[in-house]
């Protein structure tokens, strides 16, 4: 269920100089409607304006009570569409202070998100605490661990929808995928410009942006290591503030790790839930800064303590996947059918070869199985 590819958006700073991102659609077609949107009301604006201080200039020869009504009418008028209200009425808006609805948030996270009870614990307290802060020192950097299919896309998805209403289609959400849009190791140097521009630019635009990179397990070390300074303690960056914008890593990279973690527990008898974040999280980012096949390899954004949470996501069990069916049916506008979700289940395949605890594939394949049936 991963989200789609937003456009890329190099360096918009007012949308001013806009070039084709590389590997992505236009970037600032968007933003430059919604300036001529904006030009356009201010028009309106001065029109309506001097039409009616001219009709006021032509009865007051007869009626000073007119008068008086025309200039109030057109001073109105003119005050009522320079509002910014109401071009945010036709164009998406950056909404900077606009504070996060928490318990939208934990509902979401608990009514899509299975077998994620870290999780929903870590991304709910991590964003209610940010959004909360009227004066944060640096952005919010999230990192997102575990195998495909379980739920690291979704949960990205519900943060985004959650922040910015338009979700993964906002102008105010990025979405990278590294194997499409940083594909050639030999052009490191290049995409390490690139990312500081469109970032730069986009947080330019709205400082409350959503970054989030896909695949960071296939990213070329040291790319990332060009946003090091965004994600800093620095009030500013070239008179520019990160502090209020949010990044979000997404890796398979520690996966065996989580899965070793949820299987000693197991075969310990103790609950799943009973994991916590302080089991996980140290092995996880000392693994990954020592992972040579992910993007996060010897980073300076682990070596720093720039991420401030490393998210694990467990590897869901049987009944995690009869989850995502019944949600999967109910979502498609169909009665729930228990004969439907227990065959689909079945034909998954889980792990370890004895044990059979854990579905291989998460949920990931649950759509195109539904299809079958």
């Amino acid at each position: 269920m991963a989200p789609g590819v937003s456009g890329l958006r190099p360096e918009v700073t007012g949308c001013r100089k806009c070039a084709p991102a590389l590997g992505g659609p236009g970037s600032c077609a968007a933003a430059a409607d919604g300036e001529a949107a904006m030009r356009l009301v201010w028009r309106l604006g001065d029109a309506a304006a001097l039409l009616l201080l001219l009709a006021a200039h032509l009865v007051a020869a007869f009626d000073p009570l007119s008068v008086g009504i025309a200039i109030g009418a057109a001073s109105a008028l003119t005050g009522y569409l320079s509002y910014r209200d109401l071009y945010c009425r036709f164009a998406e808006c950056c909404r900077e202070e606009q504070p996060l609805n928490a318990s939208a948030l934990k509902l979401d996270l608990k009514e899509k998100l299975f077998g994620q009870h870290l999780a929903t614990e870590v991304i709910l307290k991590a964003l209610s605490g940010f959004k909360n802060n009227k004066n944060p020192k640096k952005p919010l950097t999230l990192s997102l661990h575990g195998w495909a299919g379980t739920g690291k896309n979704f949960a990205s998805q519900i943060v985004a929808e959650n922040l910015h209403p338009k979700g993964l289609k906002s102008n105010f959400v990025h979405l990278f995928v590294s194997t499409l849009h940083f594909p050639h190791e030999q052009k490191i140097k290049l995409y390490q410009e690139q990312l500081q521009k469109w970032i730069r630019g986009n947080v330019s635009a709205c400082a409350s942006s959503v970054f989030i990179f896909d695949e960071m397990d296939k990213l070329h070390p040291g790319i990332i290591d060009a946003i090091k300074p965004f994600l800093d303690y620095y009030e500013q960056v070239d008179g520019v503030s990160y502090c209020r914008a949010i990044f979000i890593f997404l890796s398979n990279a520690g996966g065996d790790l989580i899965t070793k973690t949820a299987l000693d527990f197991w075969r310990a008898g103790r609950k799943r839930e009973d994991i916590q974040l302080k089991d996980l999280e140290p092995v996880l980012s000392v693994g990954v800064f020592n992972n040579k096949h992910s993007g996060l390899w010897r980073s300076g954004l682990i070596d720093r303590n720039l991420i401030d949470y490393f998210i694990p996501f467990l590897p869901l069990e049987y009944r995690h996947v009869k989850m995502c069916v019944r949600a999967e049916m109910r979502a498609r506008g169909a009665a729930v059918d228990e004969d439907i979700v227990t065959r689909v289940a079945e034909e998954m395949t889980f792990f370890p070869k004895d044990e059979k605890i854990y579905s291989d594939k998460g949920c990931k394949t649950v759509q195109s199985r539904l299809d079958f049936h």
